[in-house]
């Protein structure tokens, strides 16, 4: 009878097979090696084909992991000396001898039964179950061993033996047995508990059926409690019995009952992955309306996190009162008949809003025919009642126009802009925030400039009114398309005479006439950039007493920037920055010092051009101020996140940095370096950036990103670029039309009471957070019309300068003159100031207010608009007066 050789590692690693007769067992060929056996890492690997063989014949040393192996897999034959075939075949396998970590776990198999693959079903779902893995834990080979391992055998299973707790749970992580069984009858060789606890300890044992071997209660001392076996971590207890027919029996109920149960569970695992990305929302709740499951869906339309329902009974939420008063009873007799029920249902979110819901509950039968869960799956009513309520606004306002609360509507080109009093006064006299809100969320809807894609958005809402329900909700899949579509920018067409409108939107709108001349100007203008001469900035703390009084105010609108230039000696962004930083906890999030922020800042600040009259510190540090001021803004708050908080205050702070005092149009004329270098496009913008990153990493001394998490400083990165590239000007009407049609309009529809919420705002749509972020560092760029009237007329002096200086220098050069209007000898800045507004500022701020609500903002708007006008009207009075002479 041919028996299959046994494989053992010498010290010297040298792999011997011999036959498994008795003269050639483990145990005793070991001297025939060339020093005693040392199996490496607790590993013996024994291959084993005959079915009569005792486990005894094929033992292996202490301490060791035993693998069993068919014939099959080493070659057919047997071999009586270590250079037959299956001496070859155990050679080529060393690797795999050598280290536990890489042993294969293949067991022999008898005719009894052939492993196979055992197909399970759970519901629907249809599985494919591996054959079983188990692992033995005996510190010696005994009768027991051998009977589980010989079942094993029988069952089909593909068996280990350990015989230490270091090589037990090294076989187990890289195996992850289904089936642990541990001899838990001494106490001298190992802990069987601890053993047990270490495996559980792992997160592959959540799935494993630990069995604990005990040894047979004598007639005198009563059974013990099977509790402390459970608190170890064991699932079962067998009492000693070596009977192979014992152990074969509880291996397969364990298969039937436990194992079969845990497969069925991580099959469970796909479904809940499945759940968790679906679009539409669902609820499970237990058959007492007890809620047990909500997916991430069910999250973002209902606005509330899961901790904040689950446990909950559906009785406790509130309820819309929109709903008819039998409706609940109607759902609740029908789903209790196990009958499935689906229709309309008004449910109230945590913000207190009603939203219209296609509603399916479906009753889960369990044994015995006893429902046992409801699933609900929610879906938004898309209705076309929010164009509607968009275009009664529209048409209503049209049809009532009186008087224009803002002075800035005189405007010929603007006269088809509605009467926002009648709407802000209908409906209640009392002045509710929702009425304080008509104005700016009416006047979006006749935007003075629109893109063609705003035009056709506009359309297909009109069509919905009269559509059918499914034509409806077809068009509002289009319509949820163009509104990620690059389709934004404006066909400005012919401008009407007014030339400062012309060369405003020319000069900010366009990246220049590249080089008409002959001549070519090269921007030469280097920075050193080196910050060793700077003084080492001052703490928080230690700023001086004037300062600190003046910035005790930086909450507010009417904070004077230039007071604190004058004060900081043309230094406000430190100061600013340190105070505006401390309040976001920006060092925290971070996890940089409050030393590495100075100096972060005043390397940034020591880049701004002190000598540009307007793009220098004090910009940047009022454009820091308005995004601060916008981020307390409670629906700005509620919409971002802490990380959207720190990239906006970053990149209000940096997004101008080394500005040379020129446009891009400018820069794109003249050759320069920088317009070369950025293919004439977002030049300015996109040097701000790339300047700003590498004055921060090049030196750890201000590097403020040096001790965030790599993904962290990825994503924080990307919002930085996309806020400051934003701020360029050829993309302002994409912006801002982007904004209106996918953040305005839904709000718009839901303060009219529609129930549709088919786009929302809030942190689970990234894109939409993308959008409100590039509105509002937009706004704060430009705000200064907004600001009080002293510092309305301050800022546009000064950029009217550096216009002026743009104008002398293009005309020294020869370039080609890109503002002819901002000429220092001719220029009217009220008229330059009433067409900026006019252009850039109206229908931005209209849409901005609609979203954050500003009204103090509007109003220094309208005041600011009416005091360029009465200069521009009393400037045109004088001369077409009579001369004296």
């Amino acid at each position: 009878m041919g028996c299959a050789p046994s494989i053992h590692v010498s010290q010297s690693g040298v792999i011997y097979c011999r036959d498994s007769d008795e003269s050639n067992s483990p145990r005793q060929t070991s001297s025939v090696s060339q020093g005693p056996t040392a199996p490496l890492h607790g590993l013996f690997v024994q291959t084993d084909a005959a079915d009569a063989m005792p486990p005894s014949r094929a033992a292996g040393p202490p301490g060791a992991v035993r693998v069993r192996r068919s014939r099959a897999e080493l070659g057919s034959g047997s071999s009586t000396g270590s250079s037959g075939p299956a001496a070859t075949t155990c050679r080529g396998r060393r690797r795999h001898c050598c280290s536990s970590a890489e042993a294969e776990t293949q067991t022999s198999y008898t005719s009894v039964k052939q492993v196979s693959s055992a197909e399970v079903r759970i519901g629907p779902m249809r599985l494919t179950q591996d054959p079983i893995q188990v692992l033995l834990i005996f510190a010696k080979e005994d009768s027991q061993s051998d009977g589980f391992w010989w079942a094993c055998d029988r069952a089909g299973y593909r068996c280990n033996i350990a015989r230490t707790p270091e090589s037990a749970l090294e076989c187990f992580l890289d195996k992850h047995h289904e089936i642990i069984v541990i001899d838990h009858r001494q106490t001298r060789n190992f802990d069987a508990e601890a053993v047990c606890r270490s495996i559980r300890a792992t997160n592959p044992s959540e799935h494993t059926v630990i069995l604990a071997v005990v040894s047979q209660a004598s007639d005198d001392h009563e059974e013990a409690s099977v509790l402390p076996l459970l608190h170890a971590g064991f699932n079962r207890r067998f009492m000693e019995n070596s009977s192979i027919i014992a152990c074969y029996n509880e291996l397969i109920q364990i298969e039937h009952g436990e194992v079969r149960s845990q497969f069925k569970l991580r099959a469970c695992n796909s479904v809940f992955t499945a759940l968790d990305h679906c679009h539409e929302a669902i609820e499970i709740t237990s058959d007492d309306h007890v809620i047990q499951y909500v997916n991430p869906a069910f999250e973002r339309m209902m606005g509330y996190h899961k901790g904040e329902l689950l446990g909950k009974e559906l009785a406790d939420l509130p309820k819309s009162d929109k709903n008819r008063a039998d409706l609940l009873d109607t759902i609740n007799t029908c789903i209790k008949k196990g009958k499935e029920w689906q229709g309309v249902y008004y449910a109230r979110r945590k913000s207190g809003d009603s939203i219209q819901q296609h509603v399916k509950i479906t009753p889960v039968i369990g044994q015995g025919g006893k429902i046992r869960h409801f699933v609900s799956l929610k879906k938004l009513c898309c209705t076309t009642d929010s164009s509607k309520q968009i275009h009664r606004i529209h048409r209503d306002s049209g049809d009532n126009s009186q008087t224009e609360p803002h002075s800035f509507r005189h405007k010929s080109r603007r006269k088809e802009s509605i009467d926002v009093k009648s709407i802000s006064s209908r409906g209640s006299d009392a002045p509710s925030l929702q009425n304080r809100r008509y104005p700016s969320m009416a006047r979006i809807h006749s935007m003075t400039i629109e893109a063609p894609i705003t035009k056709v958005i506009n359309i297909i809402n009109a069509a919905q009114e009269n559509s059918p329900v499914t034509v409806a909700e077809a068009l509002d899949r289009v319509l949820e398309i163009l509104r990620t579509t690059e389709l934004y920018s404006p066909q400005l067409g012919t401008k009407d005479e007014d030339p400062h409108t012309s060369d405003l939107v020319g000069g900010l709108m366009t990246d220049g006439l590249r080089r008409l001349s002959g001549n070519e100007y090269v921007f030469t203008k280097n920075v050193h950039h080196s910050h060793s001469h700077l003084s080492m900035p001052i703490t928080i703390n230690d700023v001086p007493p004037s300062i600190a009084q003046l910035l005790d105010n930086e909450e507010s609108w009417d904070f004077n920037i230039f007071e604190l230039e004058a004060i900081t000696h043309k230094r406000p962004l430190v100061y600013l920055g340190l105070k505006v930083f401390s309040r976001f906890g920006v060092c925290e999030f971070l996890n940089c010092t409050e030393t590495t922020l100075r100096a972060w800042l005043q390397v940034i600040e020591a880049n701004y051009h002190s000598s540009n009259a307007y793009h220098n510190s004090t910009h940047a540090a009022d454009v820091l101020h308005a995004t601060a001021f916008f981020l307390g803004k409670e629906r700005v708050k509620g919409s971002l996140d802490q990380l959207d908080e720190v990239a906006a205050l970053i990149a209000a702070t940096v997004h101008d940095v080394d500005h040379p005092g020129r446009t891009n149009s400018f820069l794109c004329n003249a050759g320069s370096e920088l317009a070369v270098l950025y293919n004439d496009t977002a030049v300015l913008e996109s040097h701000h950036t790339a300047l700003a990153f590498q004055l921060t990493v090049k030196d750890t001394k201000c590097n403020i990103f040096k001790n965030i998490d790599r993904n962290h400083y990825r994503t924080l990165r990307q919002a930085i670029i996309d806020m400051v590239l934003a701020t360029e000007m050829t993309k302002h009407f994409e912006h801002v039309n982007k904004f209106v049609n996918s953040i305005n309009k839904p709000l718009a529809a839901e303060s009219e009471g529609s129930d549709c919420e088919c786009n929302p705002t809030g942190k689970n749509f990234p894109e939409n957070q993308i959008l409100i972020k590039r509105m509002m560092i937009k706004c704060a760029d430009v705000a200064n019309p907004c600001r009080p009237l002293d510092l309305c007329i301050e800022w546009a002096g000064r950029i009217s300068e550096e216009y002026f200086a743009q104008t002398d220098e293009e005309k020294r050069q020869g370039l080609p003159v890109v503002m002819p209007v901002f000429d220092r000898n001719t220029c009217s800045i009220p008229k330059s100031q009433i067409s900026f507004i006019d252009y850039f500022i109206t229908d931005m701020f209209d849409a901005w207010d609609a979203f954050a609500h500003l009204p103090a903002l509007m109003q220094h708007l309208a005041d600011n608009y009416k005091h360029w006008k009465t200069l521009d009207d009393l400037k045109c009075k004088s001369l077409r007066l009579p001369s004296n002479s």
